[in-house]
């Protein structure tokens, strides 16, 4: 049993390379490489950054307590993303695979979990249940922010899967504590 256990590990691993090496080859083009690096640019923080700023300017008290959810949801996802990044130390793609380009600069050493992806994801459910409008721009913003890290060559596919399932953990555990002052 425990080696069929690790053959599929195994695969999945593979398989995880395999995508991450066909992704990556997008960027050899130039527009599709600026394209990919402009989203993960802005995942960093500063499209984060300024809707929070803008928020209070714009909607007023409601706007100060989303963007207070905004920076509580990034402490406790930057806690827990540090915490598993500690502890999973997976290198990221281009380190691991001569063949894999590196297309964006890097906020830390290791892969796993993708915290670009992570806040991409938490953020936007938290937005669209607060401004459901903001739907149209967010979520293909959090979808392109997952594959961008992965043609960056930053991330493996799954890194970004539990990046996503975090973020949405994240902010399922704020919206059941917090969503009430979103009313």
């Amino acid at each position: 049993m425990e080696k069929s256990v690790a053959a599929v590990v195994e695969k999945m691993g593979h398989m995880d390379a395999l995508y991450c090496i066909r992704l990556n080859r997008w960027i050899r083009d130039n527009q599709v490489h600026r394209a990919f690096s402009t989203v993960s640019r802005l995942g960093d923080g500063i499209f984060w950054y300024s809707l929070m700023v803008l928020f209070p300017i714009f909607m007023g008290a409601e706007g100060f307590v989303i963007t207070a959810l905004m920076i509580l949801m990034a402490a406790w996802g930057v806690y827990i993303y540090r915490f598993i990044k500690k502890r999973s130390m997976r290198p990221r793609p281009f380190v691991s695979h001569r063949c894999i380009r590196q297309g964006a600069r890097t906020l830390d050493s290791y892969s796993f979990p993708s915290g670009h992806t992570m806040h991409a994801v938490a953020f936007g459910i938290l937005l669209v249940y607060a401004v459901p409008v903001l739907g149209v721009v967010l979520i293909p913003f959090a979808v392109l922010t997952g594959l961008a890290r992965v043609v960056l060559g930053l991330h493996y596919p799954s890194d970004v899967f539990m990046g996503a399932v975090l973020g949405m953990v994240n902010a399922i555990l704020m919206l059941n504590l917090f969503g009430a002052f979103l009313q």
